[in-house]
């Protein structure tokens, strides 16, 4: 792997002196895979096409690889970013192939949700940004457990209580045991709502409570559906 670090040297560069200086000379390049969107060079002038055209010059071959689509829509990164930040997790299941999950060790909170009725596991977001935010019907592969575990998920920064860094939040039905330290994969299905700030704690709960009975009945017609087919 070669990590290149994205400074104004490298950005001015051409595309063509991209490809002798750091393609040829740099990694004595045989043979390059790459996409045929792909962009790179100052001004992102360099493509498919100029690689093809410089690789019979310095001698090496360019293979590339075809756009994939899934009904209908051209599958890429963006697309799957916006289908997320949209709250369209059907969509965005279509363009991975599988439910979008995160994935992290449950770790200790503040116990804020056991004192509410609605106890959590608790992982942290190693990470700047998330692709999501809001309340969510999940399936969580738990490490120990041979079942998807039902629950509902927040991942947000908890504004009724002041905010802070962003954090997922996994209240598990019908299940009260430690798991701290244990591996979980959470697996966002469906979205129930966008998070926002509740002017008291009572009024968080209500809703935290129709959170719970939405997403009950979201896995009820999942389950009938799959019994229908």
């Amino acid at each position: 792997v070669l990590c290149l670090r994205f400074n104004a040297a490298l950005a001015n560069l051409s595309a063509e002196t991209f490809v002798e200086r750091i393609l040829v000379s740099g990694l004595q390049i045989n043979h390059l895979v790459a996409g045929d969107d792909t962009r790179f060079g100052k001004n992102r002038q360099g493509d498919i096409l100029l690689l093809q055209t410089l690789g019979k010059t310095y001698g090496f071959s360019v293979e590339n690889t075809a756009t994939l689509g899934r009904d209908g829509l051209r599958v890429s990164s963006t697309r799957i970013r916006e289908a997320l930040g949209a709250g369209d997790m059907r969509t965005a299941a279509g363009l991975l192939g599988r439910a979008y999950h995160m994935s992290g060790r449950v770790a200790h909170g503040d116990k804020r949700g056991r004192s509410l009725g609605y106890p959590t596991a608790n992982i942290h977001l190693k990470r700047r940004q998330t692709p999501l935010m809001g309340i969510f019907a999940v399936e969580v592969a738990l490490q120990g457990e041979s079942a998807y575990l039902p629950g509902v998920a927040s991942v947000g920064v908890r504004p009724t209580f002041g905010g802070g860094q962003c954090l997922l939040e996994v209240h598990l039905f019908d299940f009260d045991r430690d798991i701290y330290g244990r591996h979980a994969e959470v697996y966002f299905l469906h979205k129930l709502r966008d998070e926002r700030r509740f002017d008291t704690v009572e009024a968080l709960v209500t809703q935290m409570r129709q959170d719970v009975e939405q997403t009950k009945a979201f896995f009820g017609a999942k389950t009938q559906r799959h019994r229908d087919s």
